[in-house]
């Protein structure tokens, strides 16, 4: 996007009730195309709701993305679009990863940081809202500490479940499988939602409100100690 299509997108009006979202996603791009193509439409629904879809009466949403930083995968295709689409994108990598998981150019901005619980944290931080595409271990394991930590009562932000072409059936079906055996109360099943389409999900987040009862309440939390506040994301990322 130039200078003067960036600058026309920056005027649109935007509708949404999120700045910014933190995406959870793979460095791989998955054996099959229809990953790639979830994300690029995420990427698409962040910057321009109805715009992406063709609408002519369109209301830029205009969301900020948070991210892992890389710059190949699935991070590096939402990256990219919502950059393109002249979105702020703010990339959080611990430094030993910057040489596996940044190929060429980086995308937006990157915050270094120095290990896997300081991303988590600062990426928690920057956001108001999280979104898992599909991915490994280490996507799953940001997905459930997001759901964690909302069941702790250290945050009350949405966390969506983007669930491509069944991508994430088998964990849900093990969710119910811990209410079942009564080790997930069945008011935690609300912590999250989710939705086979980028669009869909972004709508349930929106209309999203905490129905589940917290473990303990945020101000009984040392959240300083996490690098975690509830407050509006920093701007600085030197």
């Amino acid at each position: 996007m130039d200078d003067g299509a960036q600058a026309a997108a920056a005027a649109a009006p935007t509708s949404s009730r999120f700045r910014t979202v933190c995406v959870f996603c793979g460095s791989n791009a998955g054996r099959r195309k229809v990953f790639g193509d979830a994300a690029l439409e995420l990427g698409r629904e962040l910057v321009s709701g109805d715009e992406a879809r063709g609408r002519e009466l369109a209301v830029r949403r205009g969301i900020d993305l948070v991210y892992g930083g890389g710059s190949i995968g699935l991070m590096g295709v939402i990256a990219q679009t919502v950059h393109d689409g002249g979105c702020r994108v703010l990339g959080v990598i611990p430094r030993a990863l910057m040489s596996v998981e940044i190929s060429g150019e980086s995308v937006g901005e990157v915050k270094v940081v120095s290990d896997m619980h300081e991303r988590k944290a600062e990426m928690a931080r920057q956001s108001e809202a999280f979104i898992a595409l599909p991915g490994g271990y280490g996507t799953m394991e940001e997905l459930l500490e997001m759901i964690t930590w909302s069941q702790l009562g250290i945050h009350d932000k949405p966390v969506g479940l983007l669930n491509v072409d069944g991508y994430y059936d088998p964990l849900l079906a093990l969710f119910d499988k811990g209410v079942t055996e009564g080790f997930i109360n069945p008011d935690c099943m609300r912590i999250f939602v989710s939705a086979p389409t980028a669009s869909e999900l972004l709508t349930k987040m929106e209309q999203y409100t905490r129905l589940h009862q917290e473990v303990a309440p945020a101000s009984s939390w040392e959240i300083s100690e996490l690098g975690y506040g509830k407050g509006a994301p920093a701007q600085d990322t030197s």
